[in-house]
């Protein structure tokens, strides 16, 4: 055993070494960071609290804690203890109490803890739910949160179903109905998503939309899936409208609390509504809305719903951009707002009357606003050159004061490289926006090999803004010119830009790929013949397809990869199904933009990399493509992560991953200037 932990403490040493001598923004140093979640404020702007999350790579874990801030960046203290999970504060209305989830020595599941900010004081154990608790909100007297139930078994019946199961031997799983996944776990179709409440000084807790015979949305749901109007008269939430899971409809639907009806707002909207959100006097509801069914992209509009006289109307109509998720002025008088917007998250206020937007912020992005005192708010920042930073902004002139001091000692390590935006010409002559990243030290009058990357989603842009997951400056850090172009189909450039790639996933995005490639080849500073592509997700999509047409790169990277599209049937989510027909009703459609069918082109060498708990892409369509390409005899390697879903998030499995694709790149496209 002694032989045994001297080899392990050997096998440790460089990679401690290495963390602590390397200059760059290596894998190493990004587990290093701590990130910053999205902050709460009182209501009377005295305290400022956010989650702050530190991983500890020898242990591969990592653990959250709340910090308490103060808006003049003078203080940054721990409120909970390192080593216990801490979630989802929020406040007491009158700012004294703060409200979080936490999971301690007796806790089965999260729960819900009290603790004073008033006085000094432990924090106190409000609920003992057995099926655990989450997406909590402090409104009036009572604790609002969600639960996972069985609605025909009482507290004590579901806490010894819940250890009967865990004793259980027996595997197997059964399903009568879609849904029976999301992205990394199964769901239970006896179970639902309920909404409860507890009043703040203990009790019984009580069921708020279990009387009223809904649930809310069964794959995924949140503090932002309810809303509670300040006197605590209405409950307004999302749940599907129809009797169909396959194509669930989510509307909005309100009712008093402590009755058993509801009213569906949204009937006659056949696509999603999400996000309910009252007004601070109670007179009007909010909520986002789309129109087109199965495309998650749609442009979000923002809609009030008038409580007294009962009428809707729609308030951003004219306006370009999605409005996914946003706070009520504190004057009621106006919404603010982190929108996807060019490839930026900016702060945005939109007048409740007149629906204009006007930005208040302009480069790096934002996240969610949290309402602070003096016209000013609360929010992260980040960008590519730094992970998230707490910040308060002056919501007239954008004007921000960082907070925190967070990750500065591990970035002043660092030597980053540099970025700029650049457009180009795609499909059909549109304008392309494109990041493209400089290694550190970058000089023009050498050539450097490029990294090409091609995002997922595919409704989603690349903004400015930090990533742990291919983190383009850590990419060019190794040595390339790394790029990530937005093209046709990427959110926050309108609709149609954003609605162009459908159904055919292939033609434009592809053709902006390769407009993106020749713009490159045209530089003085790039060597063509050291160029290397990848994506994960969508992007490993596309870059299957770009294996199976003519191009200029030497390896490829694909990642969690949509390769089949048929086989894409057995994921949580089947691409074009709802809106465009299953393949068996519009088979040309899955013909002519399937990467396999284009499988007898294939001469690249590959890595492919999938992990066994991606149930979003499942791990059939990775290990189809690397059969494909061993059974051709071209060079590829297939890379299986048993514990990690369609991101790989365990620090360890991380750093392996990192180096893993350098070693790969390298092999083909050697890093570095010349």
């Amino acid at each position: 055993m002694k032989k045994l932990h001297l080899l392990l403490v050997l096998c440790w040493l460089p990679f401690a070494a290495l963390a602590q001598d390397d200059s760059s923004l290596s894998v190493e140093r990004l587990w290093q960071l701590e990130r910053i979640g999205q902050p709460v404020t009182s209501n009377d702007g005295r305290f400022i609290v956010a989650p702050v999350t530190k991983f500890d790579v020898k242990a591969d874990k990592g653990h959250t804690r709340l910090w308490l801030f103060s808006a003049d960046g003078k203080q940054q203290t721990p409120l909970t203890a390192e080593g216990l999970r801490a979630s989802e504060p929020v406040f007491s209305p009158d700012g004294n109490t703060l409200a979080f989830i936490s999971q301690r020595d007796k806790d089965d599941a999260g729960q819900i803890y009290l603790l004073p900010m008033d006085k000094p004081g432990e924090a106190q154990r409000l609920t003992e739910v057995p099926t655990g608790v989450y997406g909590i909100k402090w409104v009036g007297q009572h604790l609002y949160f969600i639960s996972r139930i069985w609605p025909e078994k009482s507290w004590d019946e579901m806490a010894s179903h819940i250890k009967a199961e865990k004793d259980n031997k027996m595997s197997a799983k059964q399903w009568n109905a879609l849904p029976y996944a999301y992205f990394d776990h199964w769901i239970d179709e006896n179970r639902q998503a309920q909404l409860f409440r507890i009043a703040a000084t203990g009790g019984d807790v009580q069921p708020v939309t279990q009387p009223l015979g809904l649930e809310l949305p069964r794959e995924t749901q949140g503090s932002e899936d309810y809303d509670i109007d300040a006197k605590e008269q209405y409950v307004a939430f999302s749940a599907n409208g129809s009797s169909n899971r396959v194509d669930p409809n989510i509307d909005i639907f309100i009712a008093r609390i402590g009755s058993d009806k509801a009213d569906n707002l949204t009937n006659a909207n056949p696509a999603a509504d999400f996000n309910p959100s009252f007004s601070p006097d109670g007179k009007t509801l909010a909520f986002g809305s789309q129109r087109i069914p199965g495309f998650y992209a749609d442009t979000a509009r923002l809609q009030l719903y008038d409580m007294a006289a009962k009428k809707q109307r729609e308030l951003t109509t004219n306006w370009d951009r999605s409005v996914n998720s946003f706070v009520w002025a504190a004057d009621g008088k106006g919404f603010y707002a982190s929108i996807d917007d060019a490839a930026v998250r900016r702060l945005y206020y939109i007048d409740a009357k007149s629906g204009k937007p006007r930005a208040i912020s302009q480069a790096t992005s934002f996240g969610k606003p949290a309402l602070a005192a003096k016209n000013q708010l609360v929010a992260t920042n980040d960008s590519f050159m730094y992970p998230a930073r707490l910040v308060l902004v002056d919501s007239k002139n954008g004007k921000t004061r960082r907070l925190d001091t967070f990750n500065d000692e591990v970035l002043a390590q660092a030597k980053l490289g540099s970025y700029e935006s650049v457009t180009y010409k795609g499909a059909d002559g549109a304008d392309i926006q494109m990041w493209v990243h400089y290694p550190p030290g970058f000089d023009k009058s050498k050539k450097y090999p490029l990294f090409m990357l091609i995002h997922g989603g595919p409704h989603n842009a690349i903004g400015d803004s930090f990533s742990y997951r291919w983190n383009a400056q850590t990419f060019a850090s190794w040595g390339y010119v790394t790029a990530w172009p937005n093209f046709h189909g990427s959110s926050g450039f309108g609709q149609d830009f954003a609605d162009a790639i459908n159904p055919d996933w292939r033609t434009k995005p592809l053709a902006d790929i390769q407009a993106a490639t020749k713009w490159f080849e045209q530089q003085s500073w790039i060597d063509t013949g050291r160029m290397v592509a990848g994506g994960a997700s969508y992007g490993g999509y596309l870059t299957s397809v770009l294996l199976g047409t003519e191009h200029p790169y030497k390896a490829l990277l694909i990642h969690a990869a949509v390769y089949n599209m048929y086989s894409q049937m057995a994921a949580d989510f089947a691409v074009h199904s709802t809106r465009f027909g299953g393949f068996w009703q519009n088979p040309d459609i899955y013909n002519s933009i399937s990467p396999h069918y284009h499988a007898d082109k294939f001469n690249t060498p590959t890595l492919v990399i999938h992990g066994q708990l991606d149930y979003r892409v499942p791990v059939g369509q990775g290990f189809e493509l690397f059969r494909t390409l061993q059974t051709r005899g071209i060079e590829s390697r297939m890379i299986y992560f048993p514990d990690e879903n369609h991101w790989i998030l365990k620090p360890n499995n991380s750093i392996y991953w990192y180096n893993q694709v350098k070693d790969w790149m390298s092999k083909f496209a050697e890093p570095g200037a010349r």
